[in-house]
Protein backbone atom coordinates (compact mmCIF):
# COMPACT_ATOMS: atom_id res chain seq x y z
CA UNK A 1 0.00 0.00 0.00
CA UNK A 2 1.13 3.55 -0.76
CA UNK A 3 0.10 6.33 1.64
CA UNK A 4 0.74 9.97 0.74
CA UNK A 5 0.59 12.48 3.59
CA UNK A 6 0.09 16.19 2.96
CA UNK A 7 1.30 18.25 5.91
CA UNK A 8 2.94 21.52 6.92
CA UNK A 9 5.50 19.69 9.12
CA UNK A 10 6.65 16.52 7.29
CA UNK A 11 9.70 16.10 9.52
CA UNK A 12 7.56 15.22 12.54
CA UNK A 13 6.81 11.76 11.14
CA UNK A 14 10.33 10.42 10.67
CA UNK A 15 11.15 9.06 14.14
CA UNK A 16 7.70 7.54 14.62
CA UNK A 17 7.48 5.81 11.27
CA UNK A 18 11.03 4.47 11.23
CA UNK A 19 10.63 2.45 14.42
CA UNK A 20 9.05 -0.86 15.42
CA UNK A 21 6.20 -2.31 13.32
CA UNK A 22 5.96 0.61 10.89
CA UNK A 23 9.70 0.72 10.37
CA UNK A 24 9.72 -3.00 9.59
CA UNK A 25 6.80 -2.65 7.14
CA UNK A 26 8.63 0.16 5.33
CA UNK A 27 11.86 -1.83 5.22
CA UNK A 28 10.04 -4.86 3.76
CA UNK A 29 8.31 -2.53 1.26
CA UNK A 30 4.93 -3.79 2.44
CA UNK A 31 4.10 -0.15 3.04
CA UNK A 32 5.30 2.95 1.23
CA UNK A 33 4.78 6.40 2.73
CA UNK A 34 5.34 9.69 0.95
CA UNK A 35 5.55 12.97 2.88
CA UNK A 36 4.58 16.13 0.99
CA UNK A 37 4.87 19.67 2.29
CA UNK A 38 1.85 21.90 1.66
CA UNK A 39 4.29 24.80 1.92
CA UNK A 40 5.80 23.76 -1.44
CA UNK A 41 2.56 24.98 -3.02
CA UNK A 42 2.36 28.19 -0.98
CA UNK A 43 1.76 31.57 -2.56
CA UNK A 44 4.42 34.19 -3.20
CA UNK A 45 8.01 34.45 -2.10
CA UNK A 46 7.14 33.46 1.47
CA UNK A 47 5.09 30.39 0.46
CA UNK A 48 1.98 31.60 2.30
CA UNK A 49 -0.59 28.86 3.00
CA UNK A 50 -2.91 30.54 5.53
CA UNK A 51 -4.79 33.78 6.16
CA UNK A 52 -7.18 35.39 8.65
CA UNK A 53 -10.81 34.28 8.66
CA UNK A 54 -13.53 36.24 6.88
CA UNK A 55 -15.88 37.67 9.50
CA UNK A 56 -13.11 37.88 12.09
CA UNK A 57 -12.14 35.55 14.87
CA UNK A 58 -8.92 34.15 16.36
CA UNK A 59 -6.34 32.07 14.53
CA UNK A 60 -5.53 31.43 10.90
CA UNK A 61 -7.27 29.33 8.26
CA UNK A 62 -5.63 27.20 5.56
CA UNK A 63 -6.14 28.88 2.18
CA UNK A 64 -7.88 26.89 -0.58
CA UNK A 65 -5.36 27.57 -3.36
CA UNK A 66 -2.17 25.97 -2.04
CA UNK A 67 -3.79 22.89 -0.51
CA UNK A 68 -6.08 22.17 -3.46
CA UNK A 69 -3.12 22.52 -5.83
CA UNK A 70 -1.15 20.07 -3.66
CA UNK A 71 -4.00 17.53 -3.66
CA UNK A 72 -4.50 17.78 -7.41
CA UNK A 73 -0.76 17.47 -8.09
CA UNK A 74 -0.64 14.25 -6.07
CA UNK A 75 -3.77 12.94 -7.80
CA UNK A 76 -2.03 13.25 -11.14
CA UNK A 77 0.95 11.25 -9.92
CA UNK A 78 0.19 7.57 -9.37
CA UNK A 79 -2.86 5.40 -8.85
CA UNK A 80 -6.29 6.79 -8.08
CA UNK A 81 -6.57 7.23 -4.31
CA UNK A 82 -9.28 8.32 -1.87
CA UNK A 83 -8.40 11.71 -0.35
CA UNK A 84 -8.99 11.65 3.41
CA UNK A 85 -9.10 14.87 5.43
CA UNK A 86 -8.13 14.42 9.08
CA UNK A 87 -10.50 16.68 11.00
CA UNK A 88 -12.62 16.61 14.19
CA UNK A 89 -15.69 17.01 11.94
CA UNK A 90 -15.13 13.64 10.25
CA UNK A 91 -16.58 10.19 10.87
CA UNK A 92 -15.05 8.40 13.85
CA UNK A 93 -12.10 6.18 12.99
CA UNK A 94 -12.99 2.55 13.65
CA UNK A 95 -11.64 -0.93 13.02
CA UNK A 96 -14.45 -1.48 10.49
CA UNK A 97 -13.43 1.60 8.50
CA UNK A 98 -9.76 0.64 8.67
CA UNK A 99 -10.54 -2.85 7.33
CA UNK A 100 -12.39 -1.33 4.38
CA UNK A 101 -9.60 1.13 3.58
CA UNK A 102 -6.78 -1.40 4.07
CA UNK A 103 -7.71 -3.03 0.75
CA UNK A 104 -7.03 0.16 -1.20
CA UNK A 105 -3.71 0.24 -3.09
CA UNK A 106 -3.22 3.90 -2.25
CA UNK A 107 -4.54 6.52 0.19
CA UNK A 108 -3.96 10.26 0.55
CA UNK A 109 -4.13 11.83 4.04
CA UNK A 110 -4.45 15.60 4.46
CA UNK A 111 -3.41 17.09 7.81
CA UNK A 112 -5.09 20.28 8.91
CA UNK A 113 -3.49 23.04 11.01
CA UNK A 114 -4.42 26.31 12.70
CA UNK A 115 -8.21 26.88 12.81
CA UNK A 116 -8.78 24.31 10.06
CA UNK A 117 -9.56 24.21 6.35
CA UNK A 118 -11.22 26.84 4.23
CA UNK A 119 -14.59 25.18 3.62
CA UNK A 120 -14.00 25.10 -0.15
CA UNK A 121 -11.11 22.66 0.35
CA UNK A 122 -13.54 20.00 1.56
CA UNK A 123 -14.90 19.44 -1.93
CA UNK A 124 -11.59 17.73 -2.71
CA UNK A 125 -12.06 15.17 0.10
CA UNK A 126 -13.61 11.77 -0.50
CA UNK A 127 -13.86 11.23 3.25
CA UNK A 128 -13.23 13.10 6.49
CA UNK A 129 -12.01 11.12 9.50
CA UNK A 130 -11.72 11.99 13.19
CA UNK A 131 -9.81 9.96 15.78
CA UNK A 132 -11.97 11.23 18.65
CA UNK A 133 -14.10 13.99 20.09
CA UNK A 134 -11.28 16.34 20.99
CA UNK A 135 -9.10 18.87 19.19
CA UNK A 136 -5.40 18.46 18.39
CA UNK A 137 -2.96 21.17 17.27
CA UNK A 138 -2.97 19.57 13.83
CA UNK A 139 -3.75 16.44 11.87
CA UNK A 140 -0.25 14.97 12.09
CA UNK A 141 -0.83 12.95 15.26
CA UNK A 142 -4.15 11.76 13.81
CA UNK A 143 -2.28 10.65 10.69
CA UNK A 144 0.17 8.67 12.83
CA UNK A 145 -2.71 6.92 14.58
CA UNK A 146 -4.39 6.21 11.25
CA UNK A 147 -1.27 4.78 9.57
CA UNK A 148 -0.19 2.70 12.58
CA UNK A 149 -3.61 1.08 13.01
CA UNK A 150 -3.96 0.61 9.24
CA UNK A 151 -0.55 -1.01 8.85
CA UNK A 152 -1.41 -3.78 11.31
CA UNK A 153 -4.15 -4.98 8.96
CA UNK A 154 -1.88 -5.35 5.93
CA UNK A 155 -0.67 -8.97 5.62
CA UNK A 156 3.02 -9.31 6.40
CA UNK A 157 3.27 -6.26 8.67
CA UNK A 158 2.73 -8.33 11.83
CA UNK A 159 4.61 -11.64 11.83
CA UNK A 160 1.74 -13.60 13.39
CA UNK A 161 -1.53 -12.51 11.77
CA UNK A 162 -3.46 -14.39 14.47
CA UNK A 163 -2.18 -11.74 16.90
CA UNK A 164 -3.97 -9.06 14.87
CA UNK A 165 -7.18 -11.07 14.73
CA UNK A 166 -7.24 -11.25 18.54
CA UNK A 167 -6.91 -7.48 18.94
CA UNK A 168 -9.70 -5.54 20.59
CA UNK A 169 -12.37 -4.45 18.06
CA UNK A 170 -11.11 -6.77 15.27
CA UNK A 171 -14.14 -9.04 15.55
CA UNK A 172 -16.28 -6.82 17.77
CA UNK A 173 -15.55 -7.23 21.50
CA UNK A 174 -12.53 -6.12 23.52
CA UNK A 175 -9.57 -8.46 23.85
CA UNK A 176 -9.56 -11.01 26.68
CA UNK A 177 -7.32 -10.52 29.76
CA UNK A 178 -3.65 -11.41 29.19
CA UNK A 179 -1.16 -12.91 31.67
CA UNK A 180 2.54 -13.83 31.66
CA UNK A 181 5.15 -15.05 34.16
CA UNK A 182 5.39 -15.15 37.13
CA UNK A 183 2.41 -17.37 37.89
CA UNK A 184 1.89 -15.54 41.20
CA UNK A 185 2.75 -11.88 41.71
CA UNK A 186 2.05 -10.05 45.00
CA UNK A 187 -0.35 -12.85 45.97
CA UNK A 188 -2.26 -12.49 42.68
CA UNK A 189 -2.28 -15.80 40.76
CA UNK A 190 -2.78 -16.38 37.05
CA UNK A 191 -6.18 -18.07 36.45
CA UNK A 192 -5.63 -21.82 36.77
CA UNK A 193 -7.32 -22.68 33.47
CA UNK A 194 -4.52 -20.91 31.56
CA UNK A 195 -1.89 -23.25 33.03
CA UNK A 196 -3.65 -26.57 32.51
CA UNK A 197 -2.93 -26.96 28.79
CA UNK A 198 -6.53 -27.65 27.73
CA UNK A 199 -6.83 -25.40 24.68
CA UNK A 200 -10.59 -25.81 24.33
CA UNK A 201 -11.11 -24.70 27.93
CA UNK A 202 -8.67 -21.84 27.47
CA UNK A 203 -10.49 -20.62 24.35
CA UNK A 204 -13.85 -20.75 26.14
CA UNK A 205 -12.42 -18.89 29.15
CA UNK A 206 -10.92 -16.21 26.90
CA UNK A 207 -14.14 -15.81 24.93
CA UNK A 208 -16.20 -15.45 28.11
CA UNK A 209 -13.82 -12.90 29.64
CA UNK A 210 -13.68 -10.95 26.40
CA UNK A 211 -17.47 -10.61 26.42
CA UNK A 212 -17.54 -9.75 30.12
CA UNK A 213 -14.87 -7.08 29.77
CA UNK A 214 -16.77 -5.53 26.87
CA UNK A 215 -20.06 -5.56 28.79
CA UNK A 216 -18.50 -3.91 31.84
CA UNK A 217 -16.09 -1.45 30.26
CA UNK A 218 -17.76 -0.63 26.94
CA UNK A 219 -21.52 -1.18 27.24
CA UNK A 220 -22.00 0.96 24.12
CA UNK A 221 -19.89 -1.51 22.15
CA UNK A 222 -21.47 -4.53 23.83
CA UNK A 223 -24.95 -3.42 22.75
CA UNK A 224 -23.86 -3.74 19.11
CA UNK A 225 -22.71 -7.35 19.47
CA UNK A 226 -25.01 -10.00 18.04
CA UNK A 227 -24.47 -12.84 20.54
CA UNK A 228 -25.58 -16.36 19.79
CA UNK A 229 -27.00 -18.73 22.43
CA UNK A 230 -23.62 -20.25 23.25
CA UNK A 231 -22.04 -16.83 23.80
CA UNK A 232 -24.92 -15.74 26.02
CA UNK A 233 -24.48 -18.84 28.14
CA UNK A 234 -20.74 -18.24 28.37
CA UNK A 235 -21.31 -14.69 29.52
CA UNK A 236 -23.90 -15.72 32.09
CA UNK A 237 -21.54 -18.33 33.51
CA UNK A 238 -18.70 -15.81 33.62
CA UNK A 239 -20.74 -13.28 35.62
CA UNK A 240 -21.82 -16.05 37.99
CA UNK A 241 -18.19 -16.89 38.89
Amino acid sequence: MKIDILTLIPGVFQNVFNESVLGSALEKQILEIGFHSIRDFGEGRHRVVDDTAFGGGPGMVLKPGPLIQAIRALRENGEVAPVIGLTPQGVKLSQKLLKELSHKPRLMLVCGRYEGFDERIRREFDLEVSIGDYVLSGGEIAAMVFVDSMARLIPGTIGDQASVEQDSFFNGPLDHPQYTRPAVWESLPVPQVLSEGNHESINLWRKARSLKKTAVRRPDLFCRLNLDGKEKNLLQTCFAD
